[in-house]
């Protein structure tokens, strides 16, 4: 799998690595402002980006990336993929200790990917690996995938969303419901506090089998709203927050104990489109999407560091078109929607939905899309919601005709990009049409890497050009801490405790 660009990495490492003398604080905790809770403490339950950094404290991965991203070893020490991308053989450390003292074998790792989903617990994980057939366990640290069909991407998955494994023998003790109040993981830290949407306090696992971390104690204060936040680490109340509005960077980036990164990563900001009610017409679709000013959203909101996109994915990774672009053109605008009857005076109408705070300005970005709309005869109703909210109506296929919304890529495959926000079976898309859903299907199903790669690409361009994708900007994660903590910058956005210090 091809890695992400040198010029995305550079970008990330560059910002917030810096660390100067400070205020004093307490040499071994840190309290962080988060933007949301965690949906469940069950980690393959839910596919929920942003709890990710807090997942990854508490349970490991079969795979890690490093902060430029490669895949590394983790729980995996040696994996090998099969002929034509059919199975997968593994190899595990076998130094490995649950929280409660036992030991972590591939029996594990086959429950954690597959015993779960035959004994039919609800898991997203369950789309992921949803070509694993079966999970043949060799020996306590050797076992084997095996797919119904290719499935090169399976080695990115075991480092990416829901890919978390969790004790077979405590969880089929105690229970999924028992489990989800009182997890435990192998990772660094052990959950030993949660107040719904308000705290997470963790401790260090002082019998981890890697790198001890230096913080003994991490509280985690839930801080929805961004002002809030703002607030919380300007006052000393949180040492470190994340996802505050640009403007507030350069603010809070002004006062001397505080230091304020902004720094592009892999995750993109798009509307989620729907292909019928408001959105069936395509001359509507695509006049929407050629009325929004990317560039001035990305001056406006993010000091022109979000690049504006054309297709699903960031620049330099591997399915990205550098030369295809979707030109922002409000007269072609009015144009499509005048073939369909529609004009400033008699608008088209669609309901649009947005968070608020879940990511840096991300409410302000929907408002300005709506007057975009506006100027060439589209009418939005513009909705806020939750974000544990979008992933509810998106199951339930209730989501309005455009949604906006931010997607976790940390892999940068096209795969995870293009094929997961369009593929019509799957739970992440609101696009069901199968027009196009069908060659999005049959591409899962390419294993030549080349091929791959060459029919992502394809797909994902015909995508913007009927409509069924509106990508808008590379996303940026704006973090404000004290000067004196150190943060290990990752090219997605990854906020781990595991990785701060004092200096």
């Amino acid at each position: 799998m091809a890695d992400i660009s040198r010029r995305l990495l550079l970008q990330s490492a560059a910002a917030g690595s810096l660390v100067a003398p400070a205020l004093a604080a307490e040499p071994d905790s840190v309290t962080i402002g988060w933007p949301s809770d965690v949906t469940s403490w069950d980690p393959n339950q839910r596919f929920t980006p942003d709890a990710q950094s807090i997942f990854k404290a508490i349970f490991d991965q079969p795979l890690d990336q490093d902060p430029s991203l490669k895949l590394v070893p983790k729980l995996i020490t040696k994996w090998e993929m099969g002929p034509e991308a059919k199975s997968l053989t593994l190899e595990f450390r076998d130094d490995v200790t649950f929280h409660d003292g036992s030991k972590f074998t591939a029996e594990d790792f086959a429950w954690s990917f597959h015993g779960r989903i035959k004994a039919g617990h609800k898991v997203d994980v369950a789309q992921s690996m949803r070509k694993v057939t079966g999970i043949e366990v060799l020996s306590p640290t050797k076992a084997v995938m095996h797919f119904d069909s290719p499935a090169p991407t399976v080695p990115a998955w075991l480092a990416f969303l829901g890919s978390f494994v969790v004790p077979k023998a405590y969880m089929e003790k105690v229970g999924m419901e028992e489990f989800a109040r009182k997890p435990i993981g192998t990772g660094p830290y052990k959950l030993v506090e949660h107040q719904m949407n308000a705290r997470i306090v963790l401790e260090r696992n002082d019998a981890y089998w890697g790198p001890k971390p230096k913080m003994k104690r991490i509280t985690i204060e839930i801080i929805k709203d961004p002002s809030a936040r703002v607030a919380a680490v300007q006052s000393g109340q949180v040492d470190i927050t994340l996802a505050v509005p640009v403007r507030e960077v350069t603010r809070l980036k002004a006062m001397p104990n505080l230091a304020a990164d902004l720094t592009p990563v892999t995750k993109v900001i798009l509307l989620q489109v729907r292909n019928d009610e408001g959105f069936a017409d395509p001359n509507i679709r695509l006049a929407a999407h050629h009325a929004i000013d990317k560039k001035a959203l990305s001056q406006a909101f993010y000091a022109g560091a979000a690049v504006p996109l054309s297709m699903l994915g960031v620049p330099g990774s591997p399915g990205y078109i550098d030369d295809f672009k979707f030109d922002f053109n409000p007269e072609l605008s009015k144009q499509l929607l005048a073939k369909s009857g529609y004009s400033m005076e008699k608008p088209a109408k669609i309901r649009m939905a947005s968070t608020n705070g879940q990511f840096p300005s991300d409410y302000d970005i929907a408002r300005a899309i709506v007057q975009m709309w506006k100027k060439v005869g589209i009418e939005a109703e513009l909705e806020v919601i939750e974000y544990a909210k979008y992933f509810e109506l998106n199951r339930g296929n209730k989501l309005p005709e455009t949604t906006l919304y931010t997607f976790d890529n940390a892999t940068g495959d096209p795969e995870i990009y293009t094929g997961y926000l369009l593929n019509p079976k799957l739970p992440f898309s609101p696009w069901k049409d199968m027009t196009l859903g069908q060659k999005v299907i049959d591409q899962f199903n390419v294993a030549d890497e080349k091929a791959r790669i060459a029919g992502w690409r394809a797909i994902g361009k015909e995508a913007t050009e009927m409509g069924a994708s509106m990508p808008l900007l590379q996303s940026v994660i704006t973090v404000v801490r004290k000067k004196n903590l150190t943060v290990t910058p990752y090219g997605n956005g990854w906020i781990l405790p595991q990785a701060m210090s004092w200096s």
